[in-house]
């Protein structure tokens, strides 16, 4: 068993780097056909990873979408949709949110240490909760979800979790999709924050792919593993 599964990082964005903007509806930053190829790696994976901010913002079901994925998956002895993951410093979701409630599949919140007893007071009853560290040590989260079987992780976001793992060197496949459009308002949340990056000028990324999907592209990156 490795000791961290492979990470794949995933985010649509606009051309200026948003990934949605100020407004309380959600931007459609993608179209149909990439929603199907996301569906399509979201049913390779064995989790998904969201941050607390997107369950609250997004309200994400988290699930394979096409009959056919999910039967096939099945087929492999496998749950319909994979294993739905969380982190939250305090515990502050909602336990009818639809990551909780949407899918027979297993869920995980990964809490920091000093609030994992509220945090299992607020969710214990509709998913597993750990506390790993003070703050939340990415790296206990990855073990641990090794320790579980899962060997391909799908972070879907958002902008302070893509930031995370990306200073921390613990991603290995970055899959931007670029929106043809701007949103130019710096009170929107961007693709990631300010960071020490390890992929700066002198390291660059290695280019895997570049394709074509309808009006947007997609640049599919692999990072060197720590």
């Amino acid at each position: 068993m490795s000791e961290r599964p492979y990470v794949l990082l995933s985010c649509a964005a606009s051309i200026d780097g948003y990934i949605d903007d100020a407004t309380s509806q959600r931007l459609l930053l993608s179209n149909d056909e990439d929603f199907d190829r996301v569906d399509e790696v979201r049913a390779s994976c064995d989790a998904i990873l969201v941050g607390a901010n997107t369950i609250r913002r997004d309200n994400p079901r988290l699930l394979v979408r096409a009959e056919a994925r999910r039967k096939d998956r099945v087929s492999r002895g496998l749950p319909e949709s994979p294993i739905k993951v969380t982190l939250t410093a305090g515990g502050d979701l909602r336990p009818d949110a639809k990551f909780f409630i949407a899918g027979d599949v297993e869920k995980i919140v990964y809490c920091g240490s000093a609030a994992a007893e509220e945090c299992r007071k607020r969710l214990g009853e509709v998913a597993t909760v750990e506390g790993v560290g003070e703050p939340i040590d990415l790296k206990t989260v990855l073990s641990d979800l090794a320790a579980r079987g899962v060997r391909r992780l799908m972070v879907e976001g958002g902008g302070t979790i893509h930031t995370q793992f990306l200073t921390a060197g613990l991603a290995d496949e970055l899959q931007l999709v670029i929106a043809p459009f701007f949103v130019g308002d710096s009170a929107a949340p961007r693709f990631v924050g300010d960071g020490e990056f390890r992929h700066g000028p002198s390291d660059r990324m290695s280019l895997a792919e570049v394709r074509p999907i309808g009006d947007v592209i997609l640049a599919r990156y692999l990072l060197k593993r720590s």
